[in-house]
């Protein structure tokens, strides 16, 4: 076999399906049989043209999980046939930034279906140090999950979140619907969730949100009754949208944090009163994909059920019908996450 299916957008919202060169397989690398491919907000933005247009035609995809299918010359930790789930974040491995697992900051960095043909097809190379073996019997709709969750926990991790914090959240759709889930693991309360939708609000009190606000003119009134008038310990926004990362220092308490998770367009940019962050001692730092411990924390979790994943794994699609997938995303906001089934 020398070919393989693959999903290629080969111009803003148009896929087309074709056959193609297997990827090749360096001494360092393995192949991946795709199995299920998860649809990210990143793609969405790819597929609209808003990111990455440059690159275009691409095959994207990598929210992913698959089986090994080949080995490179050199690999000798892996076998034919291992359940894999695939760090996509590739450095150089050497630097000072892939040392500190601050892979993204490395000057050769790449991604695995963002600057690289990724997993909306039969198959992908990674390098074989990225893939991280699956020991535990879980479903490959819930370990399609695995990146995606990486993000929250990241994000976590840098905003030092821990047990008795409160926490707002801006965005309940997949991303934040997961912040949430991740917040209550670690212990913080209350949370409080903001979104427009009133449908995404009720799924986030499900998940283990405290409180979900839906109407804007509410929001403010409802974190100080929470906080005992202080505001949030941590804010979240997780949305990409710059009067709401402005709304989040206004929510924040003094001394508190704001972590930047949602990404907006290039060169966007908000107000910090730099004598007020001073005097009050408060912070922001900025997250993005899940690297290094981060996947194998994820996964970890996931093997244990501790994320409610039913709403993340009702939607899926075959390979075919990838541009109908993409087409009625905004069709269904019952479906947190929307997968391609690539192969059995």
């Amino acid at each position: 076999m020398t070919t393989m299916r693959a999903a290629v957008l080969t111009a803003p919202k148009r896929f087309e399906l074709r056959e193609v060169p297997l990827p090749h397989v360096g001494p360092e690398d393995v192949l991946v049989r795709v199995t299920r491919t998860g649809i990210c907000g990143t793609d969405i933005h790819i597929f609209n043209g808003h990111y990455a247009a440059d690159r275009l035609p691409l095959i994207p995809g990598h929210e992913f999980c698959g089986t090994i299918a080949g080995l490179g010359a050199n690999v000798r930790h892996l076998v034919i046939g291992a359940r894999v789930v695939v760090d996509i974040n590739i450095g150089c491995g050497a630097c000072f930034w892939c040392r500190r697992n601050e892979v993204l900051n490395c000057a050769e960095v790449t991604q695995v279906g963002i600057g690289r043909d990724g997993a909306f097809a039969d198959y992908v190379a990674v390098p074989a140090r990225l893939a991280i073996p699956v020991e535990a019997d879980i479903a490959d709709e819930v370990l399609a999950l695995t990146e995606p969750v990486s993000c929250v926990v990241r994000a976590a991790r840098k905003a030092g979140a821990a047990f008795g914090q409160s926490v707002v959240i801006f965005g309940a759709g997949p991303i934040g619907n997961l912040h949430v889930q991740m917040m209550r693991l670690v212990g913080a309360a209350p949370i409080i969730v903001a979104d427009l939708s009133a449908e995404r609000c009720r799924m986030a009190m499900d998940a283990g949100a405290d409180a979900a606000v839906s109407d804007p003119a509410e929001l403010r009134q409802t974190v100080l009754r929470m906080t005992g008038g202080r505001g949030a310990d941590l804010v979240i926004e997780s949305v990409g949208n710059r009067k709401l990362y402005e709304q989040a220092f206004d929510l924040a308490r003094r001394g508190g944090h704001v972590a930047f998770f949602g990404i907006t367009s290039p060169g966007e940019t908000v107000p910090v009163d730099i004598l007020r962050t001073v005097l009050e001692e408060t912070s922001l730092k900025g997250s993005v994909a899940g690297m290094g411990e981060d996947m194998h924390d994820a996964l970890t979790l996931l093997s244990h059920g501790r994320f409610r994943t039913h709403d993340f794994t009702k939607a899926s699609y075959c390979l075919e019908n990838i541009q109908e997938a993409f087409e009625t995303l905004g069709d269904r906001p019952q479906d947190l996450k929307t997968q391609i089934a690539v192969s059995a």
